[in-house]
């Protein structure tokens, strides 16, 4: 009992070393990463300096009117105008994309009647038939919630059918062996394996979504952070024209850091394999 004790002991301390060790590994790379964020935003403010304001802006200058919008009110009426279009559009995306990719991927004759229309849709420049939509659906939310729906979809329901495609034959012929049904096969086969393609296409929808997000607000110029560069563009406020495409790259940012969480938490055995 004793040495039984000793051992569970020991792997406890090995254990808190490699976690130990595994947080200190991660600190030079948020170091370096913090140190790469300054050293890019200095030379931007020594660059961005000796350019015209016409043509490039820098900073210090964005900052200032960042706070000048904000404190109008524009800025942010604009983000949540942007925001609403985004979270609704991408989630329906998502929802219907993983949906769709599922049965795809596993029955032969959806695949046979609508593989050809996916491929045409997506090798399509969706973002020509934006006159179009805006036609069908005036310019106000819908005709936005539209555009982000058609950009985002694709990727997420093709690498959703790759996966299922993907999955290993016998993973399932195990499945079938211990008579479990095509519903517990779906569930405990085939998504935990196709996951990681998932998670790619999501990530690949969420660009795809900012871009239909921006180009429908570029078509409407009615409301939100496209109408914003828009205006400012017109304007020639090249600093005031900079909020808003920065406010679209931390949406990004945001909306990829929190589809790699949601991957973390759905399938945390894959980044236990991986540390």
């Amino acid at each position: 009992m004793a040495l039984t004790t000793e051992v569970d002991d020991a792997a406890r301390e090995t254990e808190l070393e490699e976690l130990g060790g595994s947080k200190a590994a991660r600190k030079p790379y948020w170091l370096v990463r913090a140190i790469s964020i300054v050293l890019i935003l200095a030379l931007w403010e020594v660059v961005g300096r000796q350019v015209s304001p016409l043509f490039m802006s820098y900073p210090s200058a964005i900052a200032r009117a960042a706070v000048q919008l904000t404190a109008s009110g524009e800025l942010w009426g604009a983000f949540l105008s942007s925001m609403e279009t985004l979270t609704l559009g991408f989630l329906l995306a998502t929802i219907a994309g993983v949906l769709l990719g599922l049965l795809i991927g596993r029955y032969r004759y959806v695949d046979a009647a609508t593989d050809w229309l996916v491929n045409a849709l997506y090798s399509t420049p969706l973002v020509a038939i934006t006159p179009l939509v805006v036609l069908w659906f005036g310019l106000g939310f819908s005709a936005k919630l539209f555009i982000v729906f058609i950009l985002a979809i694709f990727p997420v329901l093709i690498n959703t059918a790759s996966g299922v495609r993907n999955v290993p034959s016998q993973l399932i012929d195990v499945g079938n062996a211990f008579a479990a049904s095509e519903r517990e096969i779906f569930a405990k086969v085939i998504l935990p394996a196709s996951l990681p393609y998932m998670m790619t296409g999501i990530r690949l929808g969420i660009g795809r979504a900012i871009i239909g997000m921006v180009v429908a607000e570029f078509f409407t110029a009615i409301n939100g952070l496209g109408a914003l560069i828009i205006k400012y563009g017109n304007q020639f406020e090249t600093a005031a024209m900079f909020v808003p495409i920065l406010c679209l790259m931390l949406m990004g940012v945001v909306y990829t850091a929190i589809a790699i969480r949601f991957e973390h938490w759905v399938a945390p055995w894959r980044h236990t394999e991986d540390e």
